[in-house]
């Protein structure tokens, strides 16, 4: 196989985590309105805490842990900022 075939392989690769991203996206801002509701902080250490050990028991590599926790970090800044709604 050549390169066009893995480049191509890893297109289609990126469409599907982009979609992923954005319905990942649309639950986080469905819980604004009961984060709301509740008094519920957009900020949870806790929850971040078990989302890093839920990713970190199900990381099968070859990524290491302290990758897949970098790219955990920036996801879940991104949807806090999500959370705020846009910047004034």
């Amino acid at each position: 196989m050549d390169i066009s075939h893995w480049r191509n392989r890893i297109d289609v690769l990126d469409r599907k985590i982009l979609k992923l991203l954005n319905d990942r996206a649309r639950c986080v801002l469905a819980l604004v309105p009961l984060k709301k509701k509740t008094g519920i902080p957009i900020y949870e250490p806790d929850r971040e805490a078990e989302v890093f050990r839920n990713i970190s028991e199900n990381n099968g590599g070859p990524l290491s842990a302290e990758a897949v926790k970098r790219i955990y970090e920036r996801l879940i800044d991104e949807m806090r900022s999500i959370q705020r709604g846009p910047k004034q």
